[in-house]
């Protein structure tokens, strides 16, 4: 606080406390007088009539001039800062108490008792009135009370009455405290006083203004709940004249044309409720009928008192919310709802899922929940963009709600994750009857921007209250279930069970050792040979990653290769085993080449051309003895991006063989499209071709005839035994792999074969 606001603080509160001396100056001239009279007439009789003459002249002579004085003084006054006033009263209490002091002395050094009481009962009188005349000034009554009662007690001593003088000090001390604390009283009195005095003239000037400038509008009944004192703002609202409006029911002006039919809506019965029962209320949102328009008008109000407590009626303020009700309507849709797809969102499929968990629970019935996720659908995102993949899932949306029938609600929870909600489901066959359906109909192509696209999807659910009897703890398991379905490789239907939450804990435990598997040197690198059909040479390995882990042992690359293609660690193990490969690759000899498995994870990594480029530059290995395998996957999630990469590959002198031909879509599309240098046929039809199988007999066939026409090779997987390897040779298959001709094996193993030629040529035999 600055000092000059310091100093009008203290100018107020003098003025508080002159402003009561204001017209008592008659009331302190009286009383002086008579208070001389009598202490002069007291005198007379003890004391010689010349000095209580002399006395009394002096008294009536100063209480005279002090009157005229003080009476010049301009007290309470607003303006002023009261210092000049507050000193010129203060020194006439002190006068004044040098005036009365002598009294107690006037017959000699050693007083006579009576004397002494006579005036010291006078002098108390008169300290009395004082302190009820000027209590607002208790530093003048102090300066009177305090000099007097102290000479009082000082001639009451020499008197010999010293108990009487502690008496009088005493009363001294409890008057000036008196008179500082009824002051101090008062002076909050008067500033309660001029601070309500503010407040109710701040109140008046914004209701004023309010009436004047806001869009806003007060509003007044009488007891019997009818308009009074209509504000034009209020008339205007209402679309008709004040004085029409002057003494109608508040409920038939807001009412309308509903009045004479009587269906009003419930807020409008809880508003004549509440006014009926004379309850205050609050942003009250009631309808209201304004020339057969409806609006919306949030109501505030308290019920009015007079000074005995009689019911007036209501008084209140009123506006008109319509289009904040429906920007709110909107908002609350928006939180509700998905944007893109315009399904409902996590929160309303929760609220869903609540209500059917309660139903099942009291009807002893069932509910389940569908927790349904793209296959394939990051390539899409990552290869042609995300408006793409927002028209795909506008695409999915659709599709999915158009399978929804009674019971049903399907909604987005985010990213490619949906969900579909049934309630009174007749059981857990019901449930995946309609999952398999939803993956038969989300798996259709789709075709976006002139993109064929193919999408599968991933299905788990849980069935309510058996597997959750909370949103949140059917929701986690349904999730898991998910978990399960992705794992076995997508387009699958995975039902909760217990177990899954052990094998959840056991993937985040291998998720936690996989990322840091890499620095701890945890990985290696395994080569199977493949040999030539027609004479088993050996012309190259097939590079094959293995872990061990300390905590976990032996982790196969089935269980952690999917771990880390959806926790996003493939590209870094990718490019290890890259790098690895080619370093080897190097020290075998120069004819036989090095195949390296590269996931559609890997391809859609727009660096990984760079990362080929620079394995074969630090190793030195030639490009054409790299083979990158990759399989149908690659093609299936991407709109054209990877098959672009592989061109690019392709250029550079690398191999590519396409793994696992025929165990999928097998569209001869991919071999169109991408020359390929090698096909590989799946184990399964080699170990059913051996078996005299008809079918995998005509697919290899067809195979290594189709590879044949367009100039590329074969390698048939997984050879166990000598008939199996007759077959693949009787069929016309190029190149060899499996058990027979050896078993995966560490570098330092292959190393071996070199350095002894015999183990070689056994090898071959």
């Amino acid at each position: 606080m600055g000092l000059g606001s310091q100093k009008d603080d203290i100018g107020d509160l003098r003025q508080l406390q002159l402003a009561p001396l204001r017209g008592k100056g008659s009331l302190r001239l009286w009383m002086s007088v008579g208070m001389a009279l009598v202490a002069a007439f007291t005198m007379v009789t003890r004391l010689p009539w010349t000095i209580a003459g002399g006395w009394l002249t002096a008294a009536l002579l100063f209480s005279i001039w002090s009157y005229r004085s003080i009476a010049k003084l301009p007290l309470g006054e607003a303006r002023l800062s009261g210092a000049i006033e507050f000193r010129h009263c203060n020194r006439h209490a002190l006068y004044s108490a040098l005036l009365w002091m002598p009294t107690f002395w006037l017959q000699g050094w050693t007083p006579g008792l009576d004397h002494v009481l006579s005036m010291w009962t006078i002098s108390l009188l008169m300290m009395l009135t004082l302190a009820m005349v000027a209590h607002s000034v208790p530093m003048a009554c102090a300066l009177f009370i305090a000099p007097v009662s102290v000479a009082a007690a000082g001639a009451l001593v020499r008197a010999g009455a010293p108990q009487l003088a502690s008496v009088a000090l005493v009363a001294g001390f409890l008057l000036c405290a008196f008179c500082v604390r009824f002051a101090q009283n008062y002076v909050r009195f008067r500033r309660a006083e001029e601070i309500l005095h503010e407040k109710t003239e701040t109140v008046s000037l914004l209701l004023r203004e309010f009436e004047e400038t806001s869009a806003d509008w007060l509003w007044q009944t009488d007891s019997n709940r009818r308009l009074v004192h209509v504000s034009p703002r209020l008339a205007y609202a209402l679309g008709a004249p004040a004085d029409a409006l002057e003494g109608m029911l508040l409920l038939q002006a807001l009412s309308g044309d509903s009045w004479e039919t009587g269906q009003f809506p419930k807020s409008l019965h809880d508003l004549a409720e509440r006014m009926k029962r004379r309850e205050s209320f609050s942003n009250l949102i009631v309808p209201v009928s304004i020339g057969g328009k409806p609006r919306w008008w949030e109501l505030s109000a308290s019920p009015r008192l007079d000074d005995q407590g009689k019911y007036l009626g209501f008084r209140g303020v009123g506006s008109d919310v319509t289009e904040q009700r429906a920007s709110a309507e909107q908002i609350a849709k928006m939180a509700r709802f998905d944007n893109l797809t315009g399904l409902p969102n996590r929160l309303h499929l929760n609220e869903d899922l609540g209500r059917a968990l309660t139903h099942a629970i009291e009807a002893k019935a069932r509910c389940a929940l569908l927790m349904i996720d793209l296959d394939r659908f990051k390539a899409v995102n990552d290869t042609l963009g995300h408006p793409t993949g927002d028209k795909l899932l506008a695409q999915v949306a659709a599709r999915l709600k158009s399978m929804m029938e009674r019971g049903m609600s399907c909604g987005r929870l985010g990213g490619d994750e949906f969900a579909v909600v049934l309630q009174n489901v007749a059981s857990a066959d019901a449930a995946e009857e309609l999952a398999h359906r939803i993956i038969a109909a989300l798996s259709r192509p789709y075709v976006v921007d002139n993109h064929q696209l193919f999408v599968g999807a991933s299905v788990g659910y849980a069935m309510g209250p058996h597997d959750g009897a909370t949103v949140e703890t059917l929701t986690r398991n349904a999730d898991l279930a998910l978990y399960k379905s992705k794992d076995k490789g997508g387009n699958v239907v995975a039902p909760y069970v217990a177990s899954l939450h052990a094998q959840a804990e056991e993937r985040r435990v291998m998720e936690q050792e996989l990322r840091g598997a890499l620095d701890r040197g945890e990985f290696e690198l395994y080569y199977q040979p493949v040999v030539t059909a027609e004479d088993g040479t050996l012309n190259g390995f097939e590079a094959l990653i293995r872990w061990t882990n300390q905590k976990l042992g032996n982790v196969s690359p089935g269980r952690f290769i999917p771990l880390a293609e959806d926790s996003r660690l493939i590209a870094p193990i990718g490019e290890w085993v890259l790098r690895t490969a080619c370093a080897e690759a190097m020290r075998w000899p120069s004819n036989l080449k090095v195949a390296i498995n590269v996931s559609a994870e890997q391809l859609t990594d727009p660096n990984f051309a760079s990362v080929v480029v620079s394995a074969l530059a630090q190793s030195g290995l030639p490009p054409q003895r790299l083979e990158i395998e990759v399989t149908e996957s690659v093609f299936l999630r991407d709109g054209g991006g990877a098959a672009q990469l592989l061109d690019q590959l392709l250029a550079l002198g690398i191999r590519l063989s396409l793994d696992d031909f025929g165990t999928g879509y097998s569209s001869l599309g991919y071999l169109r499209k991408t020359h390929f240098s090698t096909i590989k046929v799946d184990r399964t039809f080699v170990q059913g071709a051996a078996k005299g199988a008809t079918e995998s007999i005509a697919i290899i066939r067809a195979v290594v005839a189709l590879a044949d026409s367009l100039g590329m090779a074969t390698t048939a997987e997984g050879a166990e035994t000598e008939l199996e390897v007759e077959t693949i040779r009787t069929l016309g298959c190029s190149n060899i792999q499996g058990y027979y001709y050896g078993r995966p094996m560490p570098s330092d193993d292959v190393l071996a074969l070199f350095r002894q030629p015999e183990s070689r040529s056994s090898a071959a035999a």
